[in-house]
């Protein structure tokens, strides 16, 4: 039986002023989702705005990528904060995008959370029904880790009517649990082509990974990620492309 098409997501919009990260030009053309920072971990009103018309200009989605207040950190360090904090800071920094985007007649697709509060919410499930209920507030579904036990992640959303779109990654290494293995593991984040390439066929042919750990572990996943940030992966993100289109013919 032929697997559902997996679309292709990236994180997008992570300069900041004079400082330029990522490849935006380049891997645009190429993917069907951009997960645009909002000022927390990267970004300014600038960048935000020039990427909505990047990502309008090429026909890619758009996604807000709300992050804890930690531009020092690149949004990688968890911040002990209450659930009210924590739902009100991503209702303010989607706020501000989806403002940009109405200022060119774009919406808001879905809301990816970034770095340390994607895991975090993977972990502490009050953090997760902290951020379903700032989604919530936008009528769009959230995207995270594709999991095996999600059961309580599910109810949780369809408590908030929140829709979840489930993800994988084209150059992350994975751990048994299923969770990614942290960047500070040596491995952690794949540059070698042929290990990517293999990897995005193995989860869209087979809904499969294999992880640093020996095992190999099922995953269903609605999207997968290439991140922007990651040279080796920017450089391939055509040929992902094309693995993921012949995968779902």
């Amino acid at each position: 039986m032929k697997r559902n098409s997996i679309s292709l997501n990236c994180d997008m919009g992570e300069s900041y002023g004079h400082w330029k990260i990522g490849n935006d030009e380049k891997v645009m053309p190429f993917i069907d989702q951009s997960s645009i920072a909002c000022g927390f971990h990267a970004s300014d009103p600038i960048v935000m705005i020039n990427t909505i018309k990047l990502a309008l200009k090429h026909g890619v989605q758009i996604g807000a990528h709300p992050s804890y207040p930690d531009l020092q950190g690149f949004g990688r360090r968890s911040i002990p904060l209450s659930t009210e904090e924590i739902t009100n800071m991503v209702i303010y920094q989607v706020g501000a995008l989806k403002s940009l985007c109405e200022s060119v007649n774009a919406e808001i697709s879905y809301i990816k959370p970034h770095g340390a509060l994607y895991n975090d919410m993977l972990i502490n499930i009050q953090i997760f029904e902290a951020v379903v209920d700032a989604v919530s507030c936008f009528n769009v579904p959230l995207m995270m880790l594709a999991i095996n036990d999600k059961q309580e992640w599910l109810d949780i959303a369809d408590n908030y009517d929140v829709p979840l779109l489930f993800e994988a990654f084209a150059d992350r290494r994975y751990l048994a649990s299923g969770q990614l293995a942290p960047r500070n593991m040596p491995d952690s984040v794949m540059t070698n082509e042929s290990e990517i390439l293999d990897q995005v066929t193995l989860i869209a042919r087979y809904g499969k990974v294999r992880t640093l750990d020996g095992y190999t572990i099922s995953l269903e996943a609605d999207t997968l990620c290439v991140h922007g940030d990651n040279q080796e992966a920017v450089n391939l993100i055509e040929k992902i492309q094309q693995t993921l289109k012949m995968e779902s013919s």
